[in-house]
């Protein structure tokens, strides 16, 4: 269940989407959470620079991998304004990080960009729990995916 909690930090990752698009790059944004609610690591998309792993959900859990135990990993989350691809879904299960709560789903981003025209991306998007079946996932969030379709729309119309 979404929270006003959650809500909040999937907000930041709108932010850090905009902030990404602002960049030239795509409109991904995300954040690590601890148990505590403290806000450990933020990062947007980096993808422009033709390095295609710099998603920030991978740089996350590269990020936590070094920076956190294992049982702070486990109770962290981790919001996102995009469901994870299926590489950085592998990431997150693969480092032991908690629970996922993401704005707008990888089959919501796949119809709008067939939408928009523009061509499928090069990895199938498949849900998290389909890559890692077992994560705690949330999402995707009504009243915010529609902010993130327009920025994905942004994104391709440049």
């Amino acid at each position: 269940m979404v929270d006003d909690a959650d809500r909040a930090h999937l907000r930041r990752c709108l932010e850090l989407a905009r902030a990404a698009l602002d960049a030239g790059d795509e409109p991904f944004g995300s954040v690590l959470v601890d148990a505590r609610g403290q806000v450990r690591f933020e990062d947007h998309n980096r993808v422009a620079g033709g390095d295609a792993t710099r998603h920030p959900e991978f740089e996350i859990a590269r990020w936590a991998a070094a920076h956190l135990t294992a049982e702070e990993r486990a109770a962290a989350t981790v919001y996102t304004s995009g469901e994870h691809c299926p590489m950085c879904s592998a990431a997150h299960a693969w480092v032991g990080l908690g629970r996922i709560v993401y704005a707008s789903s990888a089959a919501q981003t796949s119809r709008w960009y067939a939408e928009f025209g523009a061509p499928p991306a090069p990895v199938r998007p498949l849900p998290i729990t389909e890559v890692a079946p077992g994560l705690v996932v949330d999402g995707p969030v009504a009243g915010l995916y529609d902010e993130v379709r327009e920025l994905h729309r942004r994104f391709l119309a440049r």
